[in-house]
């Protein structure tokens, strides 16, 4: 008798409930439909009578038909999209949607999908599940099988979503939740209102990110735990309203909340007790707000971060209460800006404060005497529907056989706004988008672009080359479609992107090696395309996947780069076009994950970086150089639990300005994260802390104090074995990290240091041309299968490599050859250089010879003086590189003049010799000089030789030892530079040294 006494009064109070939700509802805006016509998709499962035995005008349960129109789906293609027409569709019971697939509402007035009121059980609470509730929609990892446990989203749930459609929780429902999205990466809920009324929430667990989602009644909007897999949760242009007990109830989700609006609530955002949450906030609002706004626990705790940036406030009364103490943030008046709140440890600027870090809460409020109108987005609206232009209505087949160049090109040339349906598009060239070009996808994994392996224009060596390219200060967009660069493109770069501020990316996923799903269509079952994570031959073989460059800008949201074969998933360089970031992923490189070079006013929200075992173990997550006025928000790094090794640091640093970094997260499940968060290469300095809510660097008004010129002074460290050493005319030098790939450069008279490229070609020595090109002797391996011009690439070794066994045990097959490039200007103007015959070259100045060669045989001297018939020709044609098999083993190239001598190492006997040099640069009469040597050696301008051999020994012209130069680290490689010509630079293991010559 008691229990149904209960049970009618909970139906009478959630009538009362709904009806009084229904009154305040009538004051808000109608929700707008995104896609107001139907998309024609020959793939896709379309919702409707004519397919399904429903009906779609509210009175039908349509709950086991729309069961099965989502099974289908993930059966028969694995991934895909199921739309739903305009109308109302009622349900009585959980709808689950497993991995990848997306459920898309089109027509004039979204589709709204209706519980039951007094559905069977969503009236009790369920103790043992996890959210204490029962779920219309619960995005699954599979399709659950009967008598099984329910198989929850999780880490490894990709490319699931809804969008553009609407959710109404009928009467008597008091423990309905709308959605369960625990899903994990590019899967998202857009374009939606929830009306909850008398039901408990309208979200449980997110996921990744979410757009324009607007919440109405209930005892909670969102209440979430922690993200999967432990990451960020992104909201942008988010709407609550009339929740009873908070808009948003959670614990270590990490939220990220851009332009939300909240209204008519006890509380905006409560934490669960004992538990943290890295709360950012920008631009956001919040109205009549009857509690305290904020609930924060565990207020002491490193990892309790908050940071409000622009938030304006009207009618409350308290802004913040701090959990467990008597600590809380009073309104100064019914109307306020926060224009800033910090709470959590700071981190003081490492070369001036002198408190190191700090626990703090700091605030910066403004009253108002106005209400402010409503931020603009910065999500550009899509033109209508209606003029879209279906891509396979133009001739693209999207078979992923056919190539679609031509066809896709065309569309482009032609049309603005393209909608590509679902299919993978071959294509053989770089397709070029027009300053308004739009390209539109539903769903990044059954929608890709792709090259197949060893397609010839994206193989061999050269610059980079796009699979797809955006205009130069466009509005275009890209969005819901994948780009594969497959595994086997040495030059290929996902998507080059140089439009302009107004301009858009997202819901863009790189394809190769992770994230991939096998496609379940007829004929096509083997073009996974990219599922080759496991050549371990060909990973970070590519350039970026992402290049933003150029002055390129914009909005980035819901990105997914993962490509193990590119050098980094994402490469931002030269520009101060203003862009944001929204929740990027990038994962599972080799040597870099992302990049920022020249970059500034960029705001990066909930950016986040995994690095893998066998293939990041040595992976460096965040390079930042000479970057200005950035924000980096809710950033986390973190190394998986198989990660079986440390690693330095979490971010390389150099020449930064008003780097602002807030809420912080580094970590581990094992005891490998990073070492230590930031380690600045031109400053010599480290940040230590792992989790703190606030650091600002600045660094290039506190540039450090000039050390003694006349000591060995440690400059530069942190390297993977540097050497090749080389100077140019103006007294800057460079060097190289081969095993990195990277190459440095240090300027002569400031001593900064650059990065001044990391292709995907291992650089095996430097050296600079008369007009200060820069040349680069690396190391070019064919792949298998590519064919250029009908040929397969082959590169026979030197008759010179016998006498060496370094040319056996695998060190044979690849090409030894030179490219050249301005270097400041690296990625535009390299260029491989041509080999030609030395007889046909009537003035050579300058010979670029091997400073070492191990010759086991006992041959150095007759190897060093064989007469080389071709060389490599510099761009300032007076200087050449013989073509010789020991460059593919010498750690740096010296200088040759003709007409006078020049030093060379037997690295096998640790010998070096004096030779003198031909007239076309031939080396002749080889004699021993001193009885030590290794890697290099150097001449200053009165003659003396410096040789290094664990340290630096000075020999007059004579042969005589005169002096020797003690170094902290092994030396690699050595040369004489400097603007006057009177520096010694040293490159060693790790490090980077420099001392004043006296005398000189």
């Amino acid at each position: 008798m008691l229990q149904t006494i209960l049970v009618l009064f909970l139906v009478i109070a959630s009538h009362y409930e709904g009806f009084a939700q229904k009154k305040k509802m009538t004051k808000v805006p109608s929700s707008k439909s995104f896609y107001q016509t139907k998309l024609e998709d020959e793939d896709a499962t379309y919702f409707t009578s004519e397919n399904f035995k429903i009906t779609n005008d509210g009175k039908t349960d349509v709950s086991d038909e729309f069961q099965r129109a989502i099974n289908e789906v993930k059966t028969n293609f694995n991934f895909g999209i199921v739309f739903i027409p305009e109308g109302s569709y009622k349900i009585s019971k959980t709808i689950y949607i497993p991995t990848a697939v997306r459920v898309i509402g089109y027509g004039k007035n979204r589709p709204v999908f209706v519980l039951a009121d007094n559905a069977p059980g969503f009236q009790q609470a369920y103790p043992d599940d996890k959210g204490q509730a029962k779920y219309m929609f619960w995005f699954t990892s599979s399709i659950p099988k009967e008598g099984q446990p329910i198989p929850d989203a999780g880490a490894s749930t990709f490319y699931s979503a809804m969008s553009n459609v609407d959710i109404r929780i009928g009467l008597g429902n008091p423990s309905a939740v709308a959605l369960r999205t625990h899903f994990a990466q590019h899967s998202f809920t857009s374009h939606i209102d929830i009306h909850i009324g008398s039901g408990k929430a309208g979200m449980f667990d997110v996921g990744n990110e979410m757009e324009d989602v607007r919440f109405f009644g209930g005892d909670y909007g969102i209440y979430t735990f922690k993200p999967s897999p432990g990451w960020q949760f992104t909201m942008v242009d988010t709407y609550f309203e009339g929740q009873r007990k908070a808009a948003i109830k959670s614990q270590e989700a990490g939220l990220t909340i851009i332009r939300m609006s909240v209204k008519n609530v006890p509380t905006v955002l409560e934490t669960n007790p004992d538990h943290y949450e890295k709360l950012f906030m920008e631009d956001c609002r919040l109205e009549k707000i009857t509690g305290p706004a904020f609930v924060i626990s565990n207020p002491d705790n490193a990892y309790t971060q908050v940071s409000l940036r622009n938030v304006f406030c009207n009618d409350v009364p308290v802004l913040v209460n701090f959990r467990g103490s008597d600590k809380k943030i009073a309104s100064p008046a019914k109307m306020f800006w926060v224009r800033s709140l910090d709470h959590g440890l700071k981190v003081g600027n490492p070369l001036t404060d002198s408190v190191k870090t700090k626990h703090s809460t700091e605030h910066k409020i403004e009253v108002s005497e106005i209400i402010p109108p409503q931020l603009q987005k910065d999500i550009p609206d899509f033109p209508a529907a209606e003029s879209w232009k279906n891509l396979k209505k133009l001739g693209a087949k999207g078979d992923g056989v056919t190539d679609d160049t031509k066809a896709i090109q065309d569309a482009i040339n032609q049309y603005e706004t393209i909608y590509v349906p679902q299919g993978w598009y071959k294509v053989s060239e770089t397709i070029k988008m027009k300053p308004k070009t739009r390209l539109i996808g539903l769903n990044p994994v059954s929608t890709q672009i792709i090259i197949q392996d060893n397609t010839e224009a994206f193989g061999s060596f050269g610059p980079p080359k796009p699979v797809l390219e955006s205009s130069e200060g466009g509005e275009n967009v890209l969005t819901g479609i994948g780009i594969s660069t497959a595994a086997s493109n040495n030059r290929a770069v996902g998507l080059k992107w140089m439009a302009g501020a107004k301009s858009y990316v997202n819901d863009v996923k790189f394809l190769g090696g992770h994230g991939n799903i096998a496609r379940k269509r007829q004929g096509q079952e083997t073009l996974a395309n990219a599922e080759h994570v496991g050549n371990e031959s060909l990973w970070d073989s590519q350039y970026w996947s992402l290049w933003v460059t150029n002055g390129g800008g914009g909005t980035f949201k819901n990105i997914w780069s993962a490509n193990t074969f590119a050098t980094s998933g994402a490469y931002i360089s030269n520009t101060s076009t203003p862009g944001r970031i929204y929740e990027m992923s990038i994962e599972h490189h080799v040597r870099n994950e992302i990049r920022f070079k020249h970059v500034a006013n960029w705001k990066v929200y909930a950016l986040q970086l995994e690095e893998e075992s066998k293939e990041s173990a040595n992976c460096q997550p965040v390079e930042l150089e000479n970057c200005r006025d950035m924000t980096f928000a809710n950033l986390y790094m973190f190394r998986v639990i198989r990660v079986k090794t440390p690693y330095p640091q979490s971010i390389r640093s150099w020449g930064n300005n008003i780097i602002e970094f807030l809420n912080v997260h580094n970590y581990a499940q094992t005891k490998y994260p990073s070492t230590v968060l930031i380690y600045d290469i031109q400053q010599n300095f480290e940040i230590r802390p792992w989790e703190f809510q606030r650091l600002v660097l600045n660094m290039e008004k506190y540039w450090r104090m000039m050390p003694p010129l006349s000591a060995m002074t440690h400059w530069f460290g942190g390297f993977d074995f540097a050497d090749g050493i080389c100077r140019d005319s103006k007294g800057n030098v460079y060097f190289s990290e081969s095993g990195m790939k990277r190459i440095y450069k240090v300027d002569g008279n400031s001593m900064r240091i650059s990065l001044v490229a990391d292709f995907p070609w291992e650089p095996l020595s430097l050296a600079c041309d008369t007009k200060d090109n820069l040349l680069v002797v690396f190391k070019y391996v064919p792949r298998a299968g590519y064919l250029k011009n009908g040929q397969p690439e082959t590169f026979p070794n030197p008759p010179d490599a016998a006498g060496t066994s370094f040319s056996g045990w695998g060190n044979n097959g690849f090409g030894t050859l030179v490219y050249a490039m301005n270097p400041d200007q690296p990625e535009e103007t390299m260029h491989l250089l041509e080999k030609m015959p030395v007889e046909k070259l009537a003035n050579i100045q300058k010979t670029l010879n091997p400073s070492n060669r191990r010759r086991d045989s006992g041959d150095f001297t007759k190897v060093s003086t064989n007469n080389f018939t071709e060389c490599w020709v510099a761009p300032d044609g007076v200087t050449v590189v013989p073509v010789v098999y020991d460059l593919a083993r010498s750690n740096a190239l010296v200088e040759g003049f003709p007409g006078k001598v020049m030093y060379a190492t037997d690295e096998y006997l640790k010998r070096t010799y004096r030779f003198n040099v031909g007239s076309k640069g031939h080396l002749i009469d080889p004699q021993i000089f001193a009885e030590k040597g290794e890697f290099s050696s150097a001449v200053d301008s009165q003659g003396n030789v410096y040789i290094a051999d664990g340290q630096i020994y000075v020999y007059d012209k004579t042969g005589k030892e005169i002096n020797v130069i003690e170094v902290p680290e092994r030396p690699t490689t050595i040369v004489i530079g400097g603007k006057e010509n009177n520096m010694l630079y040293v490159t060693t293991r790790n490090g980077f040294y420099a001392k004043k010559l006296s005398g000189l």
